[in-house]
């Protein structure tokens, strides 16, 4: 009988050592954790979707180089219990770009590893921003629709984030 506690932690394992290639701006180990035919998937950003690893080298050769002080952290993750090679993680990252500004995202990415590689990864990951009001500020945007004006007290729509 397979042991099914090591399929949790290999899954795990995978995510814990991208994350931590992350924070060491190791390049090479962080290519390393994702499959050559890795699949991305930006739900809210559709043409955002990729596939292919070389496409994770360059935007993280990109991140690194502008971002010299990035960190990442994994505030929360489970395994999904199902097959165990779902990982739900939710991340931090911070950082200072090249002209002072914050560079802080933070959201969820829910990867599939297979063989000890990341085959697939839905992101759910966006730049913090504070300066566009509260949730009925939002609310307003959300139900005006891009474009259109927010009504008292908010701003025109911007096609922002749903409730």
């Amino acid at each position: 009988m397979p042991d099914t506690n090591a399929i949790p932690d290999d899954s795990l394992g995978v995510v814990t050592r991208l994350l931590d290639a992350t924070n060491a701006h190791d390049l090479v180990g962080l290519t390393a954790c994702f499959a050559a035919d890795y699949v991305n998937e930006t739900p809210a950003h559709p043409l955002r979707g990729f596939t292919g690893s070389e496409q994770v080298r360059a935007n993280w050769s990109q991140l690194f180089a502008s971002i010299p002080d990035l960190r990442a952290s994994i505030v929360r993750s489970t395994v999904d219990d199902s097959d165990g090679d779902v990982v739900w993680s939710e991340w931090r990252m911070t950082g200072t770009r090249p002209d002072g500004s914050a560079h802080e995202l933070a959201g969820t990415i829910v990867f599939t590893v297979r063989d000890g590689e990341i085959v697939h990864g839905t992101f759910a990951l966006e730049p913090v921003e504070r300066r566009t009001g509260d949730i009925d500020d939002n609310i307003r945007r959300v139900a005006a629709g891009p474009g259109r004006a927010a009504g008292p007290g908010g701003a025109a729509g911007h096609g922002g984030a749903t409730p």
